[in-house]
């Protein structure tokens, strides 16, 4: 094991891991020049379109130092907020990490969460400032940051450049200096971490793991610690960085075990698979959980089992997507679909237009919301119309999240107007130089309504953010109802805090009264909380002018013509039904 070094590279979104990763690659011969392009362990074309890591990617360079050889098995990581859990598996997975700072950009909320979950892992940490070939870098401003930020000795932080290559030898050369190699805690036992895996359509479920004790072999039996169950080892190897089959897989190494599974959530990222059942587990096991919901209808109702069985395709490569048929009166069958944060979604939603060609409707995400029912029983939901009858609740409760953010100091005032908007409190504010680090906690719907669009036009781009979901707390929270013609429309109706109810249903029924369109009677647009109505709006119904073929006559025929029409717009109110556009539930409901 004195040959291994695991590290990851971790940084902001766009501060460029990938790229990073491609001169590493380069670098060590791993891969030829001539089958290299650019962000190679972004394997996903979104991925490579968007500039961002969605899935980590591990791989394997041999290196030779001093006539000396090494293995260095790097994992390259997500850089976004959604995908933090991935973040702190590889770290788990590693003895130290790359911190990446874009010298263009400087440090950033990412940066910092991070940093601090590398320090509490206890990892070696190797500052380096990317991006120094850049024009508008700004290298000494940059290093200051870190310094005062991240409490860096600026003597230790590397200077280098993705791009062109500056630098990466001396950073691969730190890699090994200061990273120590791996240790086995229990020799004499098997185990090793999942920190990640996919399936394949050949070869069933793949697992990814970083081999703590022990060596697993092909056709070797192995347990399933968190999950109880058991698989076979059909095949090991290691990312090179495609799968390249090996005899066995040691303590400290880095690779993929084929498994006999036939679902990958049979399989859960944190796993410990071991010899036996009686191996003491490895620490830091959580399920991922979905925390963003967000309702698809296929824009063509006779698409549905399309897109069954695509997001059945997704959910193979995809541990964290979870969905379940629902029925919408207005959209009519779909699929409710939990996320582990917007960018997800949005990646899922490109994903089934591009790769299988579906025309996807998105409603409005929404948060699980946790019901304690005045029986005692406890009920979790994510649609309004779930919620029980008011009478039947005790409490709701809301997710809350803890939330980091890095504002210029000539943004401040405007962003700590946009949080106590959001209904979000303050817990603490440091200056950092020409920054401003704020910590807030806010409900997790606040932040997926506009919030991040808001702060990014309000700071011009400059503010960054981080979140974690830290649980879920008590919250004045109601049920707004909409009425059409005195008939309730679930699925308009939205869970909002209590004393913002006047405001929303007014906007609401504003809304709503311009985009349907008017029938032969009077039709009400209401916004109600129970039996209480909010706000209202009546749409004038069309008149038929009944005296248009009278050329003359006495008043008697004309009242009675015009009595006659009133009781025909009475009954017609009574029984008649509006027609509801589907455009008037996309305005409301539609992903903005």
């Amino acid at each position: 094991m004195e040959n291994i070094r695991n590290f990851a590279i971790i940084a902001h979104i766009d501060h460029g891991k990938s790229t990073l990763a491609d001169r590493m690659l380069e670098l060590t011969g791993t891969v030829d020049k001539r089958h290299m392009h650019s962000q190679l362990l972004d394997s996903n074309p979104i991925e490579r379109e968007r500039g961002i890591t969605i899935k980590l990617a591990p791989v394997r360079m041999d290196y030779v130092v001093n006539h000396k050889s090494y293995i260095l098995n790097l994992i390259d990581t997500p850089g976004h907020v959604d995908f933090s859990y991935e973040v702190n598996r590889s770290l788990a997975a590693c003895e130290g990490a790359i911190l990446l700072v874009d010298a263009t950009q400087g440090v950033q909320a990412q940066t910092l969460a991070h940093f601090n979950q590398a320090k509490k892992l206890r990892l070696a940490i190797i500052p380096a400032i990317n991006k120094i070939d850049v024009g508008s870098a700004d290298i000494e401003g940059t290093r200051k940051q870190m310094s005062e930020i991240l409490e860096l000795d600026p003597n230790s932080i590397l200077l280098l450049s993705g791009k062109t290559g500056q630098g990466v030898t001396e950073l691969l050369q730190a890699v090994i200096a200061n990273i120590p190699c791996p240790v086995s805690p229990i020799p004499g036992t098997t185990r090793a971490l999942v920190f990640n895996s996919n399936f394949d359509p050949h070869l069933g479920v793949v697992a990814w793991v970083r081999v703590i004790d022990g060596s697993i072999s092909a056709k070797q039996q192995l347990q399933l610690l968190a999950t109880h169950g058991s698989t076979g080892a059909i095949e090991v190897g290691a990312f090179v960085p495609t799968r390249r089959p090996l005899a066995s897989l040691s303590s400290g190494e880095v690779g993929y075990v084929v498994t006999n599974l036939k679902a990958i959530s049979t399989l859960t990222v944190g796993d410990t698979l071991a010899s036996d059942q009686s191996v003491p587990p490895l620490p830091g096991h959580q399920p991922l959980k979905p925390v963003v919901f967000v309702s698809f209808y296929p824009t063509d109702g006779s698409e549905i089992n399309l897109l069954r069985d695509a997001l059945g395709k997704l959910k193979l490569n995809d541990s964290a997507l979870e969905f379940a048929p629902e029925f919408s009166p207005a959209l009519g069958n779909g699929f409710r679909v939990g996320f582990l944060g917007l960018l997800h979604a949005d990646v899922i939603q490109e994903r089934l237009e591009r790769e299988f060609d579906l025309s996807i409707i998105a409603a409005a995400p929404s948060v699980q919301y946790q019901i304690d029912k005045t029986d005692g029983t406890h009920l979790t939901i994510s649609k309004a119309m779930d919620l029980p009858d008011i009478t039947s609740i005790s409490q709701i409760k809301e997710p809350i999240i803890s939330m980091s953010l890095f504002v210029p100091q000539d943004y401040l005032g405007g962003v700590m107007q946009l949080c106590q908007n959001h209904r979000a409190t303050m817990v603490n504010m440091v200056y950092k130089g020409r920054l401003v680090y704020l910590t807030y906690t806010m409900p997790l719907s606040e932040l997926i309504h506009q919030y991040y669009d808001q702060l990014k036009s309000l700071s011009q781009g400059f503010a960054t953010l981080d979140y974690e979901v830290t649980g879920f707390e008590p919250a004045d929270l109601v049920k707004l109802d909409i009425l059409i013609a005195g008939d309730r429309i679930d699925a308009l109706s939205q869970i909002i805090p209590r004393n913002q109810a006047d405001h929303i249903g007014k906007h609401l029924v504003d809304r709503l009264k311009n985009l349907i369109p008017r029938s032969q009677f009077e039709v009400a647009v209401q916004a109600a909380v129970g039996g209480k109505i909010l706000a209202r709006a009546d749409l004038k119904g069309f008149r038929k002018d009944v005296l248009a073929k009278m050329s003359g006559g006495d008043q008697t025929r004309k009242d009675k013509l015009l009595k006659k029409q009133k009781k025909g717009k009475a009954r017609m109110k009574r029984v008649g039904r509006v027609d509801i556009p589907q455009e008037a539930f996309l305005t409301i409901l539609k992903v903005d």
